[in-house]
C-alpha cells in the first residue's frame, strides 16, 4: 500500500511562464510586433464553427421499435401528441451513464484498495455505490424493454453521455492520479448523474409515465446519497493531506 494519498508536492514543474522569463518576454515582443490578421482572429474561428454547425448531421437517431409491442406503444404516444423518441433517448442516456458508472467505481475501488488502510469503511461505501449503479443499469434496461425499445441500442444522448464520461474514466484509471483527484472526477460524474435523474423523473411524469417515475424513486434517493458520500470522501482526503 502506498503511504501517500496525494500527489500534491513541490517538484521540477516547468510549465509556468515564470520559469523562463527571458523567453516569455521575447514571445510577448513578437506577439506585439505581429498583430493578428483579419483572417486569423476570433471572428474567423466563430465563422468556421457556424459553418460546421450548419453543415453537420445529427449524432444519430432513436431506432424504430423492433417489436409489435414497441410499435403499439410508440403509436399511442404519438397519437397523444407526445414524442416517444425523446423519452427513449433520455432513458438510453441514463443507461449508458450507469454502465460507465459501474466501471468508474470498479476502477476507483481498485485504486482505493492500494491507497486506503485495510478494512477502511470507505471501501464498503464504494462497493455499495458500485452495486447500486449496476442495479440502476438493470432497472433502466427493463424500463426500455417495457416501452418496446431496445436497451442495447446507442441513442444520440447515450452517445453524448459516453463522450462526457470518457474523460472522467481516463482520470480514474490513470495510475498517476491520487485518491483525491480520482474522487474529484467521480464527484463530477455523480453531480451530473443526480441532475439527469431528476430531469428524467420530470420527463416521465410529463409524458404520463407516473408508475415508471415512482419505480425510479429509490434510484433518485440513492443517487443523492452518492453525491453526499463522494463529496465527504473528497473533503476528508484533501483535508488529511493538507
Amino acid at each position: 500500500m502506498q503511504s501517500q494519498q496525494t500527489s500534491a508536492h513541490m517538484g521540477m514543474n516547468r510549465t509556468g511562464a515564470k520559469m523562463s522569463p527571458i523567453d516569455v518576454s521575447a514571445m510577448e515582443e513578437y506577439a506585439a510586433a505581429s498583430p493578428v490578421s483579419e483572417f486569423e482572429g476570433e471572428d474567423t474561428m466563430a465563422a468556421m464553427r457556424i459553418e460546421a454547425i450548419a453543415e453537420a448531421d445529427t449524432l444519430g437517431s432513436v431506432p424504430l421499435p423492433g417489436t409489435l409491442k414497441g410499435m403499439m406503444t410508440t403509436g399511442v404516444s404519438m397519437l397523444k401528441g407526445d414524442n416517444p423518441a425523446m423519452l427513449i433517448d433520455k432513458l438510453g442516456e441514463r443507461l449508458a451513464f450507469e454502465r460507465t458508472g459501474t466501471r468508474l467505481y470498479e476502477a476507483l475501488i481498485t485504486k482505493s484498495m492500494q491507497l486506503m488502510p485495510p478494512g477502511d469503511p470507505r471501501l464498503t461505501v464504494l462497493q455499495r455505490i458500485h452495486d447500486q449503479e449496476a442495479e440502476h443499469f438493470q432497472m433502466l434496461a427493463g424500463a426500455l424493454q417495457s416501452l418496446g425499445a431496445d436497451p442495447t441500442a446507442q441513442t444520440p444522448c447515450a452517445d453524448v453521455a459516453a463522450q462526457l464520461s470518457s474523460g472522467i474514466l481516463q482520470v480514474v484509471t490513470d495510475p498517476r492520479t491520487d485518491l483525491a483527484q480520482s474522487l474529484n472526477a467521480i464527484l463530477v460524474a455523480e453531480l451530473a448523474d443526480n441532475a439527469s435523474w431528476e430531469l428524467l423523473e420530470t420527463l416521465l411524469r410529463q409524458t404520463g409515465h407516473d408508475e415508471m417515475a415512482d419505480s425510479f424513486g429509490r434510484a433518485l434517493s440513492q443517487e443523492a446519497e452518492h453525491v453526499m458520500a463522494i463529496r465527504q470522501m473528497l473533503e476528508d482526503s484533501v483535508m488529511a493531506s493538507a
